[in-house]
């Protein structure tokens, strides 16, 4: 799992070269871009397990899989 904040617009490459090499369950935060349209985040959810962040306890426990 990998998180992902869009504080810089170079977090945008990032994003996208984990794509291109296959990674997948990539959490991206604090919100989703806004550039995403609907079917575009359809697809990145439905083929690469793209999510939204959510508290730091939920995050913590998700990452150590808990």
């Amino acid at each position: 799992v990998y998180n992902i904040a869009w504080y810089e617009q170079k977090a945008v490459i990032v994003l996208l070269a984990l794509l291109y090499l296959g990674v997948k369950n990539i959490h991206l935060g604090p919100t989703l871009p806004a550039f995403l349209s609907e079917n575009v985040a359809k697809v990145l959810v439905e083929n690469f397990g793209i999510a939204g962040i959510g508290t730091v306890e939920e995050d913590l426990a998700l990452f150590m899989g808990q």
